[in-house]
């Protein structure tokens, strides 16, 4: 696992964040040296752009100033964070990545993936080991989502409609590139989706 870039992704309320986050534990308890992180932020600039962009009305950016601040505060984090960590051998756990943005604001428009790829390629420049794609029904993660009531409920406000088109999203990715992602079925207990998920982490990347 040294120097391994691990993923989760998936529409909200998936429960991808808990998964990420016992991934992370049950590797750390394993004695691999990890470090767990998310997008938007993972770093002091970018936590702070995660405010800008998860906080307020759904129309507050467009998709096209939505991409520019995702790839700001991704470029920092990969700064600051996770090339680091990865060149001194720890294992990085990431809740969200690039593929959130390909789909939140790639799919929201004519052109817009395209220009998710060109400054992803230009400013990023780094894809992970392994992507965890954790599959939800969109009606009901939405509705977990949603009964969370946080501040950060702007992309859940963008309503249903966006998470079924996100999760088609998601599943397409996952089959142009199944060298890099894999699909979990997320609606069981956070324990069996675990289990899926560390003996698919240790096949692929041990």
């Amino acid at each position: 696992m040294a120097g391994r870039f691990i993923t989760f992704e998936g529409i909200d309320g998936s429960g991808k964040s808990t998964q990420a986050r016992m991934l992370a534990e049950t590797l750390g308890a394993r004695g691999i040296d990890v470090v767990a992180t998310r997008e938007p932020g993972g770093s002091p600039g970018a936590e702070q752009i995660r405010a800008l962009v998860l906080e307020g009305d759904p129309d507050r950016w467009s998709a096209e100033t939505e991409i520019l601040l995702f790839t700001a505060a991704r470029r920092d984090h990969l700064e600051r964070l996770i090339d680091p960590s990865l060149a001194a051998g720890k294992a990085v756990v990431c809740d969200r990545f690039a593929d959130s943005t390909r789909m939140y604001q790639g799919l929201r428009g004519p052109g817009l993936r395209e220009i998710v790829d060109q400054l992803h390629a230009l400013m990023i420049r780094r894809e992970p080991d392994l992507t965890f794609i954790i599959d939800m029904d969109p009606s009901k993660g939405h509705a977990r989502a949603k009964g969370r009531q946080t501040a950060e409920e702007r992309f859940e406000d963008f309503g249903a409609d966006l998470q079924v088109r996100m999760r088609e999203g998601f599943l397409a990715l996952a089959e142009d590139e199944p060298g890099r992602c894999v699909v979990i079925d997320g609606d069981r207990t956070p324990e069996d989706v675990a289990s899926d998920v560390l003996r698919v982490a240790l096949d692929r990347l041990a």
